[in-house]
């Protein structure tokens, strides 16, 4: 989970991000469930290349937020940096399509399917004779079974993050050969795909040290078509170079490093050539685009301005280019406006040998705030000197800046993940169900999804699913199960809950919280200076800054402990009004399930009419004013979020809800805040997972008392669930039917609709800032990253405009 982004099965399995897919079902009015999970929202944009374009060799520099602290995604501190490294280094069973389903990786496997399921589930896994360990041994049945052990829960010496699905596996075995390797389950478990991508040899998951400690710092033994060369924490770097047992493709890069920079130091890094590739926020993404716009002459395509990345020519010198016919807004277009380039070549050694740019700034220039009103580094001396001095240097430190920034083009998808709004239904006034969907019913989240995509070039449409995005197999728009926007029915809903405009208000102590959590006393993080983040009430500041993208953990919701049980739960109440009717019908358009909303017209009960001359602008009840507050974080990323925040604030201004604005600090936002339950309203982002019967459930799972007397939430921090919910997952999780897996996660997904515990909003922007001339990469939306297949293109050679047919 993340407030700015993160992914679930890499982050679930290490912290929030490997994304992926799910379902389908019936019609409703012109379109069908399956129309809808047809395609994503948004294609990926990789700059596809068939590998006979890609030149063979080089280095790709690519950025992570910073140097994985283990290299076991299996366990609680795993980061998407791990699973990076996991996916180039790693066996895996199955890789995500680009739509973010599950797909046999041929490399691995030669086969793998149900083959039988009475008495008991049973997997054969049939391997490919070629799939060795980089130390030569054979990948086999030993090595499942040594997985399956450490991660089936039963030995509490292996401190694991997580063991879903490992614990519902009775044995593992060899089958007629050692390339058969035959699972048998205990329970029916239809997330099965999930299971064993990773892989790591026995030698990590043999022994609980070798599990906890052994993989944490060095992987001695790998089998992909990378290994690890060297874990540098101090120089922040992790090299991966070409792995010489690999049996598939072979790697086109002769080396990825992995270089730990900061989201907001990205655009210096890329201008000062130490990155090729990075993910980037849409400020450094806007730059980025500038200096393509600004570039006398269009981007090179094919041999980039650096030497080290033509893997084909040492002392490479540029002697002519010709201008783009096209606009050089598109930047290349990934490639297709290429110019022309005339260079005498020499020869050039391979593996990872680096050379200087041909084409760039002073490594030791940092750009400052400039023309365009890019902002860097101010260089220690401009303190000194007249105002029209320091103009002066400024603008002629942001030239170079941008000249080597445009030697870089911005690649776009849609990420697979959405932010949502979350309501905290554990006290005040959100505790009541007629309060959350009142919330919900007031907000335009077409608008919402505007605001934040449409000046980005991104498709701007609403997600309609907590459990699945367009394209995913799983994917239905169930929004309807509560209801489209609807100032009216909110207003009616909040009067059946007893809130009424122009009520009478108690004056209350100035610290004193009007009827939101808890949280009266200033929060850890908070800063109440004008413009530094604080509190504010609706329409009074609107001056954002930024985040964090790690997620935080929280002891007191014994948040790691449960990361590490998916297994099913029952809950101690049901939600029978919520769950009547719902038979996985998509209730788009209309005025939502039965008891998710108040009847239209419904009038506030008798003796809460707003007496002569209370405030008529003000919901309030037994005295207190309807104030919720909305947590957001304050650093230099999260504008948009903020943007959504204030728009979100405003809708609800509409129906009388005030907001009261506190903007924290990123490292207290998350642990200090969202998952201590210290807010009423909060943004943040969720993944979605190609197995959301296994992934999701954590999420929206029913609180229950621990043995502590504290709520047990496992990863549901908005403390809102059901006992419907819970079953539908555990019978989805139970089946082996394709088809009836998919109607019961979206039976669930109607019923988390329904309950308004988290509102949907948009799906995440995703961009990348890519190295002209670099292929098979950038943003890769669903897609599973094919590492071998990356490289820079051949001089002269253009991208492909569908993915690569190699594969």
């Amino acid at each position: 989970m993340s407030h700015e982004g993160v992914g679930l099965r890499a982050v679930m399995r290490s912290a929030a991000f490997l994304t992926a897919g799910v379902l389908a079902v019936p019609a409703l009015a012109a379109c069908s469930a399956d129309d809808e999970a047809d395609k994503p929202a948004a294609v990926q944009d990789i700059a596809p290349a068939s590998r006979d374009l890609i030149a063979d060799g080089g280095t790709l520099r690519w950025a992570v937020d910073a140097v994985p602290e283990t290299l076991n995604t299996f366990q609680a501190d795993a980061s998407a940096a791990t699973s990076r490294v996991a996916g180039a280094v790693l066996p895996s069973m199955y890789r995500l399509d680009a739509n973010g389903r599950p797909q046999i990786n041929s490399d691995y496997l030669e086969s793998a399917k149900v083959v039988g399921t009475s008495p008991k589930q049973v997997v054969l896994y049939k391997l490919n004779q070629q799939a060795v360990w980089s130390d030569g041994r054979e990948i086999g049945a030993a090595d499942f079974a040594a997985q399956w052990r450490a991660l089936s829960g039963k030995d509490s010496a292996y401190w694991t993050a997580r063991n879903a699905g490992y614990d519902r596996i009775e044995k593992i075995e060899r089958g007629k050969n050692n390339l058969e390797v035959r699972v048998t389950f205990s329970r029916p478990y239809a997330d099965w795909k999930a299971l064993f991508s990773p892989l790591y040899p026995k030698d990590v998951m043999g022994t609980a040290d070798s599990f906890n400690d052994g993989a944490r710092r060095k992987l001695k033994v790998t089998a992909g078509p990378f290994a690890l060369k060297e874990v540098d924490r101090k120089g922040g770097e992790v090299r991966l170079t070409r792995n010489a047992r690999w049996w598939g493709h072979p790697s086109k890069l002769d080396e990825i490093d992995l270089v730990a920079v900061a989201r907001d130091k990205r655009a210096e890094a890329l201008a000062e050539d130490k990155l090729d590739l990075a993910e980037i926020d849409p400020a450094e993404a806007e730059r980025v685009t500038l200096a393509a716009r600004n570039k006398d002459g269009a981007p090179l395509q094919g041999a980039t301005p650096s030497e080290r990345h033509t893997a084909g020519a040492k002392g490479e010198k540029d002697t002519s280019k010709k201008k783009s016919e096209k606009d050089t807004s598109s930047a290349e277009e990934d490639g297709k406006h290429a110019a022309d380039e005339k260079s005498d070549r020499g020869d050039k050694g391979t593996h990872g040998e680096k050379s200087a740019h041909g084409e760039k700034s002073d490594k030791g220039e940092k750009s400052t705030k400039g023309e365009n009103g890019d902002e860097g580094e101010k260089d220690d001396g401009s303190e000194k000197g007249a105002a029209g001095a320091k103009g002066s240097e400024a603008k002629a430190k942001e030239a170079p800046s941008r000249s080597a920034l445009s030697y870089f083009v911005v690649r776009k998808s849609l990420e697979p993940a959405y932010t949502q709004l979350a309501l905290n239904g554990s006290e005040g006034p959100l505790a009541d169900e007629r309060v959350r969907r009142a919330v919900a019913r007031a907000l335009d989240r077409k608008e919402l999804a505007r605001v934040v995509l449409q000046p980005l070039g991104l498709p701007a449409e609403p997600v309609g699913s907590h459990l699945a995005l367009a394209g995913q197999a799983a994917y239905a728009d169930n929004s309807g199960a509560l209801g489209d926007q609807d100032a009216a029915e909110a207003r009616a809903l909040l009067a059946d809950a007893g809130w009424v405009p122009g009520g009478p208000i108690t004056e209350q102590k100035k610290a004193e919280k009007a009827a939101g959590s808890k949280g009266k006393k200033k929060d850890a993080g908070e800063d109440d200076r004008p413009g530094k983040g604080g509190t504010y009430f609706d329409g009074e500041d609107d001056k954002p800054s930024g985040v964090d993208r790690k997620p935080a953990q929280d002891p007191k919701d014994h948040t790691r402990k449960q990361e590490q049980q998916a297994g099913a739960r029952s809950g101690a109440h049901s939600d029978e009004q919520a769950a009547r009717h719902l038979d996985g019908r998509q209730y788009a358009g209309q005025g939502g399930l039965p008891g998710a909303y108040a009847p239209r017209g419904t009038a506030a009960p008798k003796g809460t009419a707003a007496p002569a001359g209370a405030a008529s602008n003000v919901l309030a009840k037994d005295g207190k004013p309807l104030t919720l507050r909305f947590v957001v974080p304050s650093g230099a990323g999260s504008e948009s979020l903020r943007l959504v925040a204030d728009r979100i604030a405003r809708m609800l201004q509409h129906i009388g809800v005030r907001t009261d604005i506190s903007k924290v600090s990123d490292e207290s936002y998350f642990k200090d805040h969202i998952a201590s339950g210290q807010y009423d309203l909060a943004l943040y982002s969720w993944p979605a997972s190609a197995f959301p019967a296994t992934d999701a459930r954590p999420i929206y799972a029913k609180p229950v008392p621990a043995a502590d007397g504290s709520l047990s939430v496992e990863q549901n921090y908005t403390r809102v669930g059901t006992d419907q919910v819970d079953q539908l997952f555990d019978q989805a999780l139970s089946t082996l039917n394709e088809d009836e897996e998919r109607s019961l996660v979206r039976k669930a997904d109607a019923r988390i609709w329904a309950a308004a515990g988290s509102i949907p909003l948009y799906q995440r922007p995703q961009l990348a800032a890519a190295r002209i001339g670099l292929a098979n990469t950038g943003a890769f939306g669903f897609q599973t990253p094919v590492y071998e297949d990356m490289g820079f293109l051949k001089k002269g050679a253009h991208p492909s405009a569908s993915p690569s047919k190699s594969r």
